[in-house]
């Protein structure tokens, strides 16, 4: 880290919510990069565990906020303007960078002056289960451009502040603020680059109580970015096409329970993600602004027992 009082080049930008069991590593590898430039923002949302214990063993502006506020895109926007840094770098707490020269390689994107943001590639944890790292393989290739579905992803992302400034993020809905900027900056013209060089580790394996939370309020945020309902027969198409493809790689794996589990699975996948967008559009045309009903879904679903789900943590769920 920049010890002088100068404005340092990058301002990192962590959420955290109960994440003692990963984010030791990734305060380690975070002050282990070769990078070292930056300054670190934490934002807790209440945690009960003993992670502000780790944070605390780092130099960082810790700021806390109570659970029921938190709404990533106004936290954000929150943390991003106290940010020093010409570049905004955001870093789950759950997402750890596998070598030392991974905020450099990100970093280097800027270099070029038409890139207004980049991400990292993002590999699943060595428990991943199946169908997780089909997703992932799918979204984050290791080499060439991401998918066009993933627009932006903020696991680890950076992006000029100047940028930001022009364009927070939204707070319409709870969720999807990094596609929905994403989205924006598309529309813009602006220049988003995948830097497939830069490689951190980073999933979630869901369980059904937490797959429906985090596609319900996928479903609601995406009723605001792409402004439409979403039909029986369209959430039936992609059930049927996501579990043949789940099928595929259990088989190839010889995955009995993943190849069992996959149709259950993505049928609650895109039933919540279909409730979550009509909730949205519905949402939308009637004017209301009250985002609470997907923030009350997605927190009822978080079991504690289970370390591998953080709200303040988006994972690549689109397939």
């Amino acid at each position: 880290m920049n010890a002088s009082t100068s404005c340092p080049r990058a301002s990192v930008i962590m959420r955290c919510k109960n994440s003692d069991w990963v984010i030791g590593q990734t305060l380690a590898a975070l002050f282990s990069q070769d990078f070292r430039d930056f300054e670190l923002i934490v934002v807790d949302s209440g945690s009960q565990d003993g992670t502000l214990d780790l944070v605390r063993q780092y130099p960082c502006q810790l700021i806390e906020i109570e659970p029921t506020a938190y709404v990533p895109g106004a936290v954000l926007n929150m943390a991003a303007e106290q940010a020093r840094g010409e570049l905004l770098v955001f870093l789950n707490s759950d997402t750890v960078p596998l070598t030392a020269d991974c905020l450099r390689r990100l970093l280097a994107a800027f270099d070029d002056a038409q890139v207004s943001a980049a991400f990292a590639r993002q590999t699943p944890r060595p428990e991943a289960e199946t169908w997780v790292r089909r997703d992932y393989v799918s979204s984050f290739p290791s080499r060439g451009e991401a998918p066009p579905w993933i627009t932006l992803s903020l696991p680890l992302a950076a992006m000029r502040r100047e940028v930001w400034a022009r364009r927070p993020f939204y707070r319409d809905a709870w969720a999807s603020e990094d596609t929905e900027w994403g989205q924006w900056a598309r529309n813009e013209g602006l220049a988003i680059r995948y830097v497939p060089e830069a490689v951190a580790m980073h999933s979630h394996n869901y369980t059904l109580r937490q797959i429906y939370g985090r596609r319900f309020v996928e479903g609601e945020a995406d009723a605001f970015i792409y402004g439409s309902d979403d039909s029986w027969t369209a959430a039936l198409g992609r059930a049927v096409a996501s579990t043949v493809r789940d099928l595929g790689a259990a088989l190839s794996r010889c995955d009995w329970r993943a190849a069992i589990a996959a149709p259950t699975r993505r049928l609650v996948y895109q039933w919540a993600y279909r409730r979550g967008r009509r909730h949205g559009w519905q949402r939308r045309q009637s004017g209301d602004l009250d985002l609470s009903a997907g923030q009350d879904v997605i927190l009822k679903r978080h079991d504690a027992a289970t370390p591998r789900f953080n709200p303040g943590n988006q994972a690549a769920t689109h397939s």
